[in-house]
């Protein structure tokens, strides 16, 4: 990823966002969002910088492609994530997705328990 314009449809995929909803959340129109993602379009400043607040990026990487991906607050992107996938499942599966996620804190506190 060379440049700008390859980091941000990178973060759009690793966030497993369509460019409607990506470009939602950065206030951009979808075919604004494609012409950058494609280099026909600069990104300035302001851009960026929406797009490192919505998505809490290290603004030196997405400038640059220097450092870590995201700042200090790695989870805040990890829960966005998640709620994007829950949000597409069906009410089956989003309930199912909770069962699991029950079941799995409970596999966590028993054994937290037992390592003490």
């Amino acid at each position: 990823m060379n440049s700008v314009n390859e980091r941000i449809k990178h973060i759009r995929t690793v966030l497993n966002l369509s460019q409607k909803e990506f470009s939602k959340e950065v206030f951009l129109s979808q075919s604004s969002l494609t012409d950058i993602e494609t280099g026909l379009r600069e990104v300035n400043d302001r851009i960026l910088y929406i797009i490192s607040s919505q998505f809490n990026l290290n603004m030196e990487w997405l400038k640059s492609g220097k450092g870590e991906i995201f700042n200090e607050k790695k989870t805040d992107i990890r829960i966005k994530h998640l709620l994007n996938i829950y949000e597409k499942l069906d009410k089956t599966l989003q309930n199912y997705l909770i069962e699991q996620s029950e079941s799995l804190l409970k596999i966590q506190n028993e054994n937290t328990i037992t390592k003490k």
